[in-house]
């Protein structure tokens, strides 16, 4: 069924594709803009036209659902908001090309192919004429790339799946999901000194990836750091610009004085993905390595603030890491948390989360044993749901970045599997 009608899916991916759905200003029922709105008008009339019940909450997010119990449901929980295109792209950003069985275009991993290949495999399940017991509701977001409000909005008027997941992270099933902190380090440098130092392109710098290009100018130089753009939950697949422009600093010492002292404590956290410097490097058995990204440096009044992410282990807590960041400051800063979300974990031997592996082994042939993961998913924010691919082992740092992209077998496979594990969730809520 997946062979026969793959042409038609393509045609309604690329229809979403097109759709610039970047969150924008607020407006009249769309409260993450017009591009957000847009998306989720066309999920619903897909859904529409494949004969299912849809709705709309909270002008936030789209339903659509297969079957009539909107009280007890299994969840498939993906979002159609995308982060900017930014530049340098080969392909058309908004529009879906393909390229040797590679398809091209922002959203098409992250989160828009996915979201449509459950979306797509749920009505090929209903041509084929299978029935199940329970309701399966696919539930589209506007606003996972900016905070996840749309699921707060989707939570306060609607009830929460009984269980499900999100295809918005990797395989196999994801039973665990690290904390996360994101803080700001203030640093008072004298204003003569300050003076000397100035960063030209600063939009080029965002949390959602490791910065790959500063452009500052430092006393009578300009300096152009040149590193490599990833996510910023995988520093260790980029190189951070941020952090070189450090070194190039402190190199050439072409700054003295407490912003030279600055620049140098800068530098040394230059490839130190793991928090060693900062005295946060811990790890355990079920998360693995803390991972650390710099990822904003600007001037604030007669200060520079430094913006850090942090993923750190399920079995560490906020505080831990937060004390022990303190201890490793320049004197006189202060620290101030931004984002702070709490890790996640999940049963991995229940039984819903076994027939999710067992879905992906049957169609991989690969070992569903569950992982956790650095990611941050609706998993968050929505209870009883974990993520669930789209990204097989091995494919990492593609989300974020210029032409991003996804291998026409592998969105077809995770059709398959999102099929799979319809079936399997949709035709029992415990064991026998």
């Amino acid at each position: 069924m997946i062979a026969q009608h793959e042409n038609e899916f393509l045609r309604d991916l690329r229809k979403m594709i097109q759709i610039p759905s970047v969150k924008g200003p607020a407006k009249e029922a769309m409260p993450f803009g017009e591009g957000p709105r847009q998306a989720l008008n066309l999920a619903l009339k897909f859904g529409q036209q494949y004969g299912f019940k849809t709705g709309m909450v909270d002008d936030a997010a789209a339903y659509v659902q297969w079957g009539n119990d909107d009280q007890n449901y299994v969840g498939i929980f993906g979002h159609l908001d995308v982060v900017p295109a930014g530049s340098h792209w080969s392909v058309p950003p908004f529009d879906l090309t393909k390229k040797n069985s590679r398809l091209y275009g922002r959203g098409i991993l992250d989160n828009k192919g996915p979201s449509m290949a459950s979306l797509f495999g749920m009505k090929l399940l209903k041509d084929m004429g299978i029935q199940l017991p329970y309701t399966i509701r696919l539930v589209f977001g506007s606003d996972e790339e900016s905070g996840s409000a749309d699921m707060r909005r989707y939570l306060a008027n609607e009830a929460a799946p009984t269980l499900g997941f999100t295809p918005d992270g990797k395989y196999p099933a994801v039973y665990g999901e690290r904390g996360i902190v994101n803080f700001i380090v203030r640093t008072p440098i004298p204003a003569n000194q300050l003076s000397r130092f100035e960063i030209l392109n600063p939009e080029e710098q965002s949390s959602d990836h490791v910065p790959d290009s500063v452009i500052a100018s430092v006393g009578d130089q300009v300096i152009h750091a040149h590193g490599k753009r990833s996510p910023s939950n995988a520093p260790d697949l980029g190189c951070n610009a941020l952090t070189i422009l450090a070194q190039e600093i402190d190199t050439r010492q072409v700054l003295s004085d407490e912003i030279g002292v600055y620049f140098h404590w800068l530098a040394n956290l230059h490839d130190d993905h793991y928090g060693k410097q900062l005295g946060i490097d811990f790890a355990d058995v079920d998360s693995g390595k803390l991972i650390m990204t710099p990822y904003q440096l600007q001037k604030a009044g007669n200060n520079l603030e430094l913006a850090i992410a942090v993923r750190y282990p399920v079995s560490v807590t906020e505080e831990q890491v937060i004390s022990n960041v303190k201890q490793h400051l320049i004197t006189q800063s202060k620290l101030k948390i931004v984002r702070s979300i709490p890790s996640v974990m999940h049963d991995k031997t229940s039984w819903w989360i076994r027939k999710l592996s067992q879905a992906y082994e049957q169609v991989t042939g690969l070992d569903g044993t569950p992982v956790t993961t650095t990611g941050a998913t609706y998993a968050r924010v929505v209870p009883n749901i974990i993520a669930f691919g789209p990204s097989f082992p091995g494919q990492k740092g593609i989300a974020h970045k210029q032409d991003e992209y996804m291998d026409e077998k592998d969105l077809l496979m995770n059709m398959e599997i999102d099929m799979r594990a319809m079936i399997a969730l949709g035709q029992r809520k415990d064991d026998d």
